[in-house]
């Protein structure tokens, strides 16, 4: 009988996440600031954000001025705040706001990307943002919400809807309304570390939860 011999050699070593954030190393991130227990995975760029407590980034993503809430889960190839072109200008092209890379000026727009980076996109907590998934500038997506993969989405999203397509719109609520206000505010999310894991088998039974945590 052969013996095959499979080689693990390679396998990537298990992320033991802390106070720190923990960033891939291949991944480029300017001017973030991150909360305790948090991730950002390979090949990922990341800039003027905020990931707060919890929350992950999966590889291959690409982030601009977002602000991120807590327990928010971020597939791979998702791009929230893409760059756009300026429509109301005379030419699209990057000449008009980014002529240094053709020698027509000393330096760039500033004001164009001060405009830019205040169309910031709000991502609340316990949100998944499903792979490959487009979350167009401004956009707020509210707490415990879903975006389906590859979903563009250039509207706001309501908490705990549920959202897909081009352009996104709300499939189905999570939760009837009484249910997700009574989630909602337990704000469970702003629970200390021994706190969660002390009530974390509490999590798999939400008439128990409610009953014990709803006001």
């Amino acid at each position: 009988m052969n013996h095959v011999h499979i080689a693990q050699h390679n396998l990537p070593l298990p992320v033991r996440l802390g106070v720190e954030p923990s960033l891939a190393p291949s991944s480029v991130v300017r001017d973030c600031r991150f909360g305790r227990y948090t991730q950002v995975g390979e090949h990922v760029r990341m800039e003027d954000s905020l990931l707060d407590d919890y929350s992950y980034v999966q590889p291959h993503c690409d982030l601009m001025s977002t602000d991120i809430g807590k327990f928010s889960n971020i597939a791979g190839m998702v791009r929230i705040n893409p760059g756009f072109h300026p429509m109301e200008h005379p030419s699209l092209h990057h000449f008009t706001y980014r002529p240094t890379l053709y020698g027509m000026a000393e330096q760039d727009d500033a004001e164009f990307f001060q405009w830019r980076r205040r169309q910031r996109v709000v991502i609340g907590h316990d949100t998944w943002i499903g792979h490959g998934a487009v979350i167009m500038p401004g956009v707020h997506v509210g707490n415990g919400a879903v975006v389906g993969s590859n979903a563009v989405v250039t509207k706001d999203v309501p908490a705990y809807a549920i959202v897909g397509g081009v352009a996104a719109k709300v499939i189905r609520q999570r939760f009837p309304r009484d249910i997700a206000l009574a989630i909602e505010s337990t704000a469970w999310w702003d629970w200390d570390h021994d706190t969660l894991t002390e009530r974390r088998e509490e999590f798999r039974d939400l008439r128990r939860f409610l009953a014990k945590y709803a006001p």
